[in-house]
């Protein structure tokens, strides 16, 4: 079956960084569009970042833009989000998606996708 794991989340002080990993089997990341959301509680799940399938666009939210960076490993079949620069407000679980239907573009909905990982935490607090 397809498989998503995440990575790569943890405790960090604000200013800080983390490189978050989604690590696929069962399928290419690069025969997929592959996203990345959050969820802090009480919130609704919104989109973070998403890569198309290869040839395919980037796209970030605005609160992302500028300090988050989607990137793929084809050899790796895994899929990274480096973050910078993080906010308190930033915490959240994270998950990564993908979906084979997108044909080179991406979107940050989640109704979009087919396929979720498990979630990894990310805390930005003092």
């Amino acid at each position: 079956q397809l498989q998503l794991v995440e990575s790569g989340g943890g405790l960090v002080q604000p200013g800080g960084s983390l490189r978050l990993s989604c690590a696929t089997s069962g399928f290419t990341v690069d025969s997929y569009s592959i996203a990345w959301f959050r969820q802090a509680p009480g919130k609704e799940r919104e989109g973070v970042s998403c890569i198309g399938k290869s040839g395919g666009s980037t796209n970030y939210a605005d609160s992302a833009k500028g300090r988050f960076t989607i990137s793929r490993d084809r050899a790796k079949n895994t899929v990274y989000l480096q973050m910078i620069s993080l906010k308190p407000e930033d915490t959240a679980v994270y998950y990564c998606a993908a979906v084979s239907r997108i044909v080179g573009l991406c979107v940050l909905s989640a109704v979009a996708y087919d396929y979720w990982g498990q979630g990894t935490q990310v805390t930005v607090s003092s």
